[in-house]
C-alpha cells in the first residue's frame, strides 16, 4: 500500500473504533432506544415515548418498504441493449388507488393513539401533593409555592431553579402577564403554554432526581432565549429544606407579576444559565 493510502486507512480505522466505542456509552444508548429523546423524568414520559418512537417504527418500516421497491424496480426492470421501450401509460388505478388507502390508513392510526395517549397526559382527576405557581413573564420566571407559600423569581439576568419533591404528584397553575410563553421541560415530555387572562393547568409526578434544563418554547419578545430555569428534583427531605431556605431569605408570599428588575437585560451570570440535564 502507498503511504498516503495507509494513512486514510489507520484514519478510517480510528473514525470507525471511536464510533463502536462512543455507541457502547450507556447515555447514548438510551438516545438510540428513544430516537433522541432525553432521558425521561416524569410520569408523562412513556405515553409522549410511546408516539415517538412507535411513529420512527411505522417511518423507518414505511421507508424500508419504498427504498426495497425503488432499488428492484430499479434493478429488474432497467433497461438491455435490443429491450422494446416500456408500453406508456396515463394512469394505474389499483396502484392509485393504493397510495391513496395507504397513507390514510397510517395516519389514522397514529392520530388514534395520539388522542389516546394524549388523554394520559392530560389527566388531572387525582388530588395534587404539591401546587406550584408558574408565572411565565418577559423575560424569565416566578415559582410560587402555594401550598407553602413562599417564591423564587428570576429575571432576564439570573436564571431561577424550581425544585420539585420526587415521586409526588405535582399541580401546575400557570399565568401570565403580558405575552404567550410556553412552560417546556424536555425530560419531563411536556410542555404547555401560557396564555394572558386564561389560567391552564396540568399534573405530573417526577420520578427520577437529578437536574433537568427547562425553557419557554414560544417566541414572546426579544429576550426570549433568556427565559431558561433549571428543575432540581430531589428527596421529600432536601425539598422541605429548600422551602425552609426561601422563607429564611424571606421570600414568602404569592407573587403574580414580575417583580422590579425583571426586565434587566445585563448579561447571564447564574453560572447555570444554561442547565443540562443530569440524573
Amino acid at each position: 500500500m502507498r503511504p498516503a493510502t495507509r494513512r486514510y486507512a489507520r484514519l478510517a480505522a480510528l473514525v470507525a473504533a471511536a464510533f463502536v466505542l462512543s455507541s457502547c456509552a450507556s447515555s447514548n444508548e438510551e438516545a438510540w432506544q428513544s430516537f433522541g429523546l432525553p432521558v425521561p423524568a416524569s410520569d408523562r414520559a412513556p405515553y409522549v415515548g410511546d408516539i415517538w418512537v412507535g411513529t420512527w417504527i411505522a417511518a423507518l418500516a414505511v421507508g424500508i418498504l419504498v427504498w426495497g421497491l425503488i432499488l428492484w424496480a430499479s434493478f429488474a426492470y432497467r433497461h438491455r441493449d435490443g429491450d422494446p421501450l416500456p408500453k406508456q401509460m396515463r394512469y394505474h388505478i389499483p396502484i392509485e388507488t393504493l397510495y391513496t388507502i395507504v397513507p390514510l390508513m397510517i395516519v389514522a392510526v397514529l392520530f388514534y393513539w395520539t388522542i389516546i395517549n394524549g388523554n394520559e397526559v392530560l389527566a388531572d382527576d387525582e388530588e395534587p401533593e404539591v401546587r406550584i405557581g408558574v408565572v411565565g413573564q418577559q423575560w424569565s420566571w416566578t415559582f410560587n409555592y402555594l401550598d407553602e407559600d413562599v417564591y423564587n423569581a428570576g429575571t432576564a439576568a439570573t436564571v431561577p431553579e424550581l425544585v420539585l419533591p420526587v415521586n409526588q404528584r405535582v399541580e401546575f397553575t400557570m399565568n401570565s402577564p403580558d405575552v404567550i410563553h410556553a412552560f417546556w421541560v424536555p425530560s419531563f415530555y411536556f410542555k404547555m403554554d401560557i396564555i394572558p387572562g386564561q389560567t391552564n393547568r396540568f399534573q405530573l409526578t417526577p420520578t427520577r432526581e437529578g437536574t433537568y434544563a427547562g425553557r419557554c418554547s414560544e417566541l414572546c419578545g426579544a429576550y426570549h432565549s433568556r427565559m431558561l430555569f433549571s428543575v432540581r428534583v430531589v428527596s421529600e427531605d432536601a425539598y422541605q429544606d429548600y422551602l425552609d431556605e426561601l422563607r429564611a431569605d424571606g421570600q414568602t408570599g404569592i407573587v403574580e407579576a414580575p417583580l422590579r428588575g425583571s426586565y434587566d437585560t445585563e448579561p447571564l451570570t447564574d453560572p447555570g444559565a444554561r442547565p443540562t440535564d443530569s440524573a
